[in-house]
């Protein structure tokens, strides 16, 4: 049990706020504790919504955690970087992340179990151990999982204030004029389909940079930076603005002369501090080669190729 005294400073503060900044629980956390009534203010169960006041007494039931009971699995991974608190991957295009429903194995959490063992943060809970972030299961590139919990409360927090720089490499459909721009677009759940985001003016705050590497007629190259990390973000703002990641079968049709399924979307790098160390560190991937052989062919099939110089 962990007891939080209010101090006089702090009355006002809605308790999610004021938790998540005198402890390690992320405000996602700290809501879904109080949903669970783990979280007791004076005896009493509060509402998310609950304003200390001075000399609350505030008891948060710890919760233990879950023994993962998925299986380990032996599935190469390209690993890029790895310590006693971090482990980097560049992910492959097809693999999972972490199990769903219907989906318990064949996922880069079974595989990194494999390699781990016993040293994965908890803090993902059951199915989710050491997942700091999510890459959709068809965009590759690096990803981080951590070893242990205050790996991931570092990450998660680094994230959340948008200290991580995370540069994506896209080919998009159409000629895009503009050598660099910025997309500033609120995204939501979509209200035509549920199973998809979209741009919406009641969603949350989302910025995409981009500029072009190269233009092959048709079809552009797109070094792309995200400040937020919306679900699917870069997808649906290239597809809101006209210029749909070629593959990708939810934001437009998918098809392509190269029957290439699923998003032409690699995580090239990520630009972080060590979680532990403080060290700056910059992870790369390569390319995948189906992308590098799309481009190969583009370039054959357009001498002139324009960069975005």
């Amino acid at each position: 049990m962990k007891k939080i005294k209010v101090n006089i400073k702090d009355v006002g503060k809605r308790i999610d706020i004021y938790i998540t900044e005198n402890t390690e629980y992320s405000r996602s956390n700290v809501q879904r504790l109080i949903n669970k009534e783990k979280i007791i203010v004076n005896g009493k169960i509060p509402k998310i919504s609950y304003k200390i006041q001075e000399n609350d007494e505030i008891n948060i039931k710890e919760e233990k955690p879950k023994d993962i009971e998925l299986e380990a699995q032996d599935i190469p991974l390209d690993i890029l970087y790895e310590d006693t608190d971090i482990i980097i991957v560049n992910k492959e295009k097809g693999m999972v992340v972490h199990p769903a429903n219907g989906n318990l194995d064949g996922t880069l959490v079974n595989a990194i179990m494999s390699i781990c063992k016993e040293s994965l943060s908890g803090i993902g809970g059951e199915i989710r151990p050491g997942i700091v972030h999510r890459l959709d299961k068809d965009t590759s590139g690096v990803i981080v999982v951590a070893k242990n919990d205050k790996a991931h409360i570092n990450m998660s927090e680094q994230i959340k204030k948008h200290e991580v720089e995370k540069t994506y490499i896209a080919l998009v459909r159409g000629f895009v004029k503009e050598n660099e721009a910025t997309i500033n677009m609120p995204i939501g759940r979509s209200t035509k389909d549920r199973k998809k985001m979209a741009v919406n003016q009641k969603g949350k705050n989302a910025i995409t940079h981009f500029k072009v590497i190269e233009r092959y007629g048709d079809y552009t190259l797109l070094e792309v930076k995200i400040e937020t990390g919306r679900t699917h973000q870069i997808r649906v703002h290239l597809a809101e603005i006209g210029y749909p990641v070629i593959g990708d079968e939810v934001y437009s049709n998918g098809k392509n002369k190269w029957d290439i399924k699923g998003q032409c979307l690699h995580a090239k790098s990520l630009k972080f501090k060590h979680p532990i160390n403080g060290k700056e560190m910059f992870i790369e991937a390569p390319l995948p080669e189906y992308l590098k052989k799309v481009i190969i062919e583009l370039k054959k099939d357009n001498k002139k190729v324009y960069n975005g110089k």
